[in-house]
């Protein structure tokens, strides 16, 4: 591992990056990047920590690179002469944007008008940039910028690790919570220490060079830097509920929402998703009405859609989520509400290591509801509650427009980034639809060289031959059916849908499992399934046995009329 400390620059970067992906061994993992992590500068390291975290900038950092592939794909046209044919080939062989470009490098000493070799903190600058373009010419810097940054590049997997992090598609088996780690280990730190001041600093970068000088107390709490999302793990509908043990559990309902962050310092609130995008603009009654709660506070919560005090289906929220200054009508016609259900900060401390129940204490102390901010009621379980029991609370929890149940361990810490055992959810499909598939793509990663993704579609009529897509789906299927489907497709298909999609006959027929049916302009059909799932194939039912767009007019009207709603 000595060669990776000796290594500079962004070559430095990808090499210690290929490193660590080259083992499945965490431990490995971060001992390998702890190494690269202890041979840089200050400024380096903070760059450094930062992209292998995942993040291009800081993870508080609100502004978006906004690059995508095609952008990234003219770029390397104009730098390197490559032709659409032969990316469209590097990309089907390895399935990674950035290991295709890579490829295209023209050699180690390339000569450039940019003749200083790129380095993580030059490159941290470069993306800086990017993030700042604005105005109507911001397309066109952005395309100048990404052509320098390609044009400095002198190796292949130096520019394929530039195009990884340009994208956010790192894929080296790090999580934020193995780069602390590595960070602990390089400077010889508490890894405790070090997680608190990343949840209190918002930029893993930050944390490194701290770690490194031995200031890990002087990161104080920032209100106005989201931290990660605490997140539950699924449990199946109707088993025995042995993940409950005999715990003490509270449950509330599952919403049908947006998740949310809340930070609010004196009177001024801010918003922000999972994503870490600010939406406070965008709900503006949401940040009014928890401007009257009791300090400073961080919460987490859902913000949904919601009249008379009841919760609507996400659909109608969906006309708020593009919206960034809604007008008065749009207010009065779909208003929102942050249903809170968590504490992680009050005042300048963190609350995260404090039981769910001393959290909820705190919330219900500091929340001031009124008709656009309320806590989520909760039901506390001393054991486990029977299979009977949780599907009554279940059944009721859909009564009231909801998408199921949420069971938490009383006595679980919050846990920023982390799906683990302490928070389950527990929903059921709406239904299945029996459809066939129209197309396929390529997928990514270790499913690169298979096709993986199906998108599907369902009968105009029972007397139609006409097909309508309805959406697409890429998990269910075990690898082993992908592989056999594969074969099948490519010698099946109809000619492109695009740069990594085909169409294909439509012989083959999946059963999908979805959560929601909702009104879409996206396909033909006229409805979209929202998180739809492959049950499994179905070579049982032939084509024209599938179901038609009648079946799925006739599940969105159940639906509608579970959920009390008058269109």
């Amino acid at each position: 591992m000595g060669s990776l400390a000796d290594a500079v620059g962004m070559i430095g970067f990808a090499r210690a990056c290929d490193a660590v992906a080259a083992t499945t061994a965490k431990s490995v993992k971060v001992e390998r990047l702890g190494c690269y992590l202890s041979s840089l500068d200050e400024e380096d390291l903070a760059a450094a920590a930062r992209f292998c975290s995942g993040y291009p900038l800081p993870a508080s950092d609100t502004r978006k690179l906004a690059i995508g592939g095609r952008t990234l794909a003219s770029a390397a046209r104009r730098v390197w002469g490559i032709d659409q044919a032969a990316l469209s080939l590097a990309y089907r062989e390895t399935g990674d944007l950035g290991d295709a470009l890579g490829r295209f490098v023209r050699g180690p000493n390339a000569p450039s008008l940019f003749d200083a070799p790129l380095t993580p903190a030059s490159f941290a600058q470069l993306l800086d940039e990017v993030a700042s373009a604005s105005g109507r010419s911001a397309g066109k810097q952005r395309e100048l910028l990404c052509e320098r940054i390609l044009r400095s590049c002198r190796e292949e997997r130096e520019a394929a690790y530039a195009v990884k992090i340009l994208t956010g598609e790192l894929r080296i088996g790090l999580r934020e919570g193995l780069v602390l780690e590595a960070i602990a280990g390089a400077f010889e730190r508490d890894v405790a220490g070090v997680r608190r001041a990343a949840m209190a600093a918002g930029d893993v970068g930050a944390v490194a060079v701290a770690a490194r000088n031995g200031a890990l107390e002087q990161i104080e709490l920032h209100y106005g830097r989201p931290i990660g999302f605490m997140l539950a793990s699924p449990i199946a509908f109707g088993s025995s509920y042995r993940e409950l043990g005999d715990r003490k559990w509270i449950v509330e309902d599952k919403y049908d929402g947006i998740r949310v962050q809340a930070h609010k310092t004196g009177s001024s609130v801010r918003l922000f998703t999972r994503t870490f995008s600010e939406i406070s603009r965008a709900f503006p009654e949401v940040a009014s009405a928890l401007a009257g709660s009791d300090g400073d506070l961080i919460l987490d919560g859902e913000i949904v859609a919601r009249r008379d005090g009841r919760v609507l289906p996400f659909r109608y929220l969906q006309t708020r989520l593009q919206r960034v200054d809604p007008s008065a009508q749009l207010l009065a016609q779909t208003p929102a509400a942050f249903v809170a259900f968590d504490a992680i900060a009050a005042n300048q401390h963190f609350l995260l290591e404090r039981t769910l129940t001393e959290r909820r204490a705190e919330l219900v102390e500091r929340v001031r509801e009124n008709d656009h901010a309320i806590v989520s009621p909760w039901l506390e379980l001393e054991v486990a509650a029977s299979p009977a029991r949780l599907a009554a609370l279940y059944e009721a929890a859909r009564e009231r427009g909801n998408e199921g149940l949420m069971l938490k361990r009383a006595d679980a810490p919050y846990l920023p980034g982390r799906r683990g055992k302490w928070w389950l959810k527990l929903k059921r499909e709406l239904t299945t639809l029996d459809v066939v598939v129209v197309g396929v793509e390529w997928g990514h990663g270790k499913r690169n060289k298979v096709l993986s993704d199906y998108t599907f579609a369902v009968r105009a009529a029972a007397d139609s031959d006409e097909l309508l897509p309805i959406g697409k789906a890429y998990s269910g299927l075990t690898d082993a059916e992908i592989l056999q489907m594969t074969g099948w497709f490519l010698e099946h298909q109809r000619g492109p849908l695009g740069a990594h999609a085909l169409a294909v006959e439509p012989s083959v027929v999946i059963e999908v499992a979805f959560d929601v049916v909702a009104p879409s302009t996206l396909h033909a059909s006229g409805f979209a399934l929202r998180f739809p799932r492959i049950v499994r194939l179905r070579p049982d039912k032939r084509p024209d046995e599938i179901d038609t767009l009648e079946s799925v007019r006739r599940i969105y009207a159940e639906m509608l009329g579970r959920e009390g709603v008058v269109q």
